[in-house]
């Protein structure tokens, strides 16, 4: 049997606005967690891997505890606090030494007490020293002595580290029987499969964060009826079938003009990155609404950004008219996205699960084909055909003349195209050429990009195998 080791789980609870999202940022050594002054900017649980000098653990950043019960959206952020709690080893209790011990803290303190989890206070904001007051003011919370911080300017962790290590090194105790020597040269020789990287994006309150839930099977992410729930691109690891999949939810993303507040702009960013970093994004679209503008434009960059689009059109257990509405979408699809001819659409309804499954295993395929290289030779016998079929056209008196053609990456596939006037090319004969690959290579839904370069056939003069 394998050794295992059972890693440290560290949750960062507190009241809004003490600094929790910003020591989450601190000890993962990146900017993940949107950090802005307006209380409650954190709504989700986000899950990162921290490094503290020798100490590596998971940490949890939470929202804001508030003393709300019910169904509204506080008492649903309270929820996704008290879980993190309840899945976690140890729980980092912040406050913020400016403001002193507030009677929310003293609420939050005697729900923990209950919750039996260990607990280290953390007093937050005491930057070189100040906010001495408030970091004693602490100790009537009853967890004994605080570790005093700043978490924007780094000061303090070495007391973290001191109070975090003994934990830390109790967790890490190995678990399980030994292993031989084969299974540790296989461990050692076996490479653990990369997860697809897979973001959810979409207008605000298309249903993204219960598509997602539904996947994975679990309220992992906060849900409601209020648009614009989601801020923070939050990523989840799943496995699908047994293959690693890391899902990210991104906040709603409205046109540009719309987005007036600070707070939004860093949602909007945060989105755009996970686009960028991204190998499949699914664009989920309200049944009822299908393809607005800013649909199109989400579209459009994802395809600029060269990754596997995939459409989602969520809420189709509302649609009465299921083909009248799928003809509606391949016509406007086909009008105003001819550059992602092919991509699969999927009706899907995140309320019932309907249709979920199909969206990894699409996906799957899809990078299967962004992935695809196409040996040469069969390139230019492809390219010579369809010179054939259709000759280029005149340029200013001239013929263009296609000499030769190689695939330069994948991801998307990516194409060299050697011709005599490569700044004279008509977009339309572009186009004929990119459906031409896609038709022959089978390269469907995937970004096409075909680099024009003035020359001969660079490979004449030294023959082809």
């Amino acid at each position: 049997m394998a050794l295992t080791v059972a890693p440290l789980t560290v949750a960062i609870v507190g009241r809004p606005n003490v600094g929790k999202s910003t020591l989450f940022n601190r000890l993962v050594g990146k900017r993940l967690a949107i950090v802005d002054d307006t209380p409650g900017v954190t709504r989700d649980r986000r899950f990162g891997e921290a490094h503290l000098a020798d100490l590596s653990f998971t940490v949890v950043d939470t929202p804001g505890f508030e003393d709300e019960q019910g169904e509204g959206l506080m008492a649903r952020m309270r929820r996704q606090a008290e879980r993190a709690v309840a899945e976690a080893d140890l729980a980092l209790l912040v406050i913020d030494a400016r403001a002193g011990v507030t009677a929310l803290d003293g609420h939050f303190a005697a729900w923990l007490r209950k919750s039996a989890k260990p607990i280290l206070l953390v007093a937050n904001k005491c930057e070189s020293g100040a906010s001495e007051a408030g970091r004693l003011d602490a100790f009537r919370l009853g967890f004994g002595e605080p570790i005093a911080i700043s978490a924007e300017h780094g000061e303090g962790l070495a007391d973290l580290y001191e109070a975090l290590a003994p934990r830390v090194a109790g967790a890490g105790a190995p678990q399980g029987d030994g292993e031989s020597e084969a299974e540790k040269e296989k461990d050692e020789g076996a490479e653990e499969p990369k997860a697809l990287q897979l973001a959810i994006v979409g207008r605000p309150n298309v249903g993204k964060s219960t598509l997602i839930n539904r996947l994975v099977g679990e309220e992992r992410l906060l849900t409601g009826p209020e648009a614009g729930i989601t801020r923070d691109a939050i990523a989840v690891e799943w496995l699908h079938r047994g293959r690693p999949v890391r899902l990210v939810d991104t906040a709603g993303m409205r046109r540009r003009a719309r987005v007036v507040e600070k707070l939004e702009k860093l949602s909007t960013e945060d989105s755009l990155r996970a686009i960028r970093y991204a190998q499949v994004v699914v664009l989920v679209l309200d049944s009822a609404d299908l393809l607005e503008k800013q649909d199109l434009t989400i579209a459009r960059l994802v395809e600029e950004e060269g990754r596997v689009l995939i459409i989602a059109i969520n809420k189709w257990d509302l649609v009465e008219h299921p083909k009248e509405t799928l003809s509606r979408l391949a016509d406007r699809l086909q009008t105003s996205l001819p550059q992602c001819k092919g991509l699969p659409v999927l009706p899907v309804s995140a309320k019932t699960g309907r249709g979920l499954d199909k969206i990894l295993d699409e996906a799957f395929a899809m990078v299967e084909v962004w992935s695809r290289r196409v040996g040469t030779p069969a390139l230019n016998r492809w390219l010579q055909a369809m010179e054939e079929s259709h000759p280029p056209p005149l340029v200013k008196g001239r013929r263009l003349k296609l000499r030769y053609i190689t695939q330069t990456k994948s991801r998307p596939p990516s194409f060299a195209l050697f011709c005599n006037l490569p700044n004279e090319m008509p977009e339309s004969y572009l186009r004929y050429l990119v459906n031409g690959l896609r038709e022959r290579f089978d390269l469907p839904g995937v970004p096409i990009r075909i680099e024009l370069r003035r020359g001969d056939n660079p490979y004449a003069k030294r023959g082809r195998s």
